[in-house]
């Protein structure tokens, strides 16, 4: 089987499922009411209109606000193409449809390069949904507020371009991890614990140390945020810092991607399947 019908083939499977669209159902409602809550809050205080004491939220001006808000798609929502990636392949193991796939598709680098290709369009799929999640009613919120949605700045759209090629990645990190962990129990609650728990933990950690925040940059979710260029942690937690530049971030996340995919085909994924 060519790269192409593999690719065509990993998409049925993958939309012909219900995981899919449950979890960007999820998605929808967590960054949304994530998003808007925030810009009720955070435009409340940039306009005046809400007291910076009040429920104990930082003041910032106007202009920061916006990809503050926007940037919320990746960085709370970055778990779910993780996740989505994840299931991809680990579904497969579970549910024991792996050895028809691999009849189908015998070069199993062919098998492996479909669901990365596959895991390209969830990716973007994702990502826009995650964006009209956060930037719609942000956007609408923080104009309600008089505070301005920076919607006709192109470096707006930049930022919004760079979170969906962050999802695109974190899909990929997330096959790389299916391949690598067969269990599918096992590689949930991996990437559960890693970026709900380990990864933040850590990162907060690290404001208190000296010299350390620079190595720690280098974590996949901060590295996701430097390539976003925004991120409600950095502002609130580490300040602008010096981390990564965007293309830093990218590259790094990148450089997971194909380290997790490489060590998925070559220590996992060619094993004989039960």
């Amino acid at each position: 089987m060519s790269l192409a019908n593999a690719t065509r083939s990993e998409l049925t499977k993958q939309f012909t499922t219900s995981m899919w669209w449950i979890l960007a159902i999820v998605l929808v409602v967590y960054v949304g009411s994530t998003a808007g809550g925030l810009a009720a809050a955070f435009g409340g205080t940039a306009s005046g209109a809400i007291g910076a004491d009040v429920g104990g939220v930082p003041a910032m001006s106007a202009e920061a606000v916006p990809p503050l808000i926007y940037s919320l798609a990746t960085a709370v929502g970055y778990v779910f193409p993780l996740l989505i990636g994840t299931l991809l392949v680990t579904g497969e193991f579970r549910h024991q449809t792996l050895t028809p796939t691999f009849l189908a598709t015998p070069r199993r680098g062919v098998a492996l390069s479909g669901k990365a290709l596959a895991g390209v369009a969830v990716g973007v799929l994702y990502g826009v949904v995650a964006l009209i999640a956060t930037v719609g009613p942000g956007a609408g919120i923080l104009a309600a507020f008089g505070v301005d949605t920076a919607l006709g700045d192109s470096g707006t759209w930049a930022m919004l371009g760079r979170i969906v090629i962050a999802y695109v990645l974190w899909v990929l990190i997330g096959i790389g991890v299916g391949a690598l962990v067969r269990n599918q129990v096992a590689a949930v609650v991996g990437v559960i614990v890693f970026t709900q728990f380990i990864e933040p933990i850590v990162r907060t950690i690290s404001t208190l140390v000296d010299g350390l925040s620079g190595v720690l940059s280098y974590l996949p979710g901060a590295a996701s945020d430097a390539l976003v260029g925004a991120s409600i942690y950095t502002t609130l937690m580490t300040g602008d810092g010096d981390g990564l530049p965007w293309w830093g971030g990218g590259l790094v996340l990148l450089g997971y991607a194909v380290v997790l995919l490489v060590l998925g085909h070559l220590l996992s994924w060619r094993r004989d399947v039960s």
